[in-house]
């Protein structure tokens, strides 16, 4: 029952840093072009940016989701449920 949790909450958090980068990735690059007159020596669309972007937002997410998942494997389930 604990793996169970445990899958559901990593399915969870990948889902939703899934659709956080299909829709942030858009949005930036559609922001980037609209304020392309304000910008100066970066390019609106810059590849290395947006993937240094995406990429910490994705680093953040699975550490957000392997703490607490690790945390919650390492309590023993009795012990979980008689607190309750």
């Amino acid at each position: 029952m604990l793996s169970l949790c445990l899958t559901t909450n990593r399915d969870r958090s990948l889902l939703q840093l899934g659709l956080g980068l299909a829709i942030g990735i858009p949005v930036a690059l559609a922001a980037g072009r609209l304020l392309a007159s304000q910008l100066y020596g970066v390019k609106s669309h810059d590849p290395a940016i947006l993937g240094l972007a995406a990429a910490a937002l994705t680093a953040c997410a699975l550490v957000a989701a392997f703490v607490p998942a690790r945390r919650a494997a390492s309590i023993d389930p009795v012990q979980a449920l008689q607190t309750e």
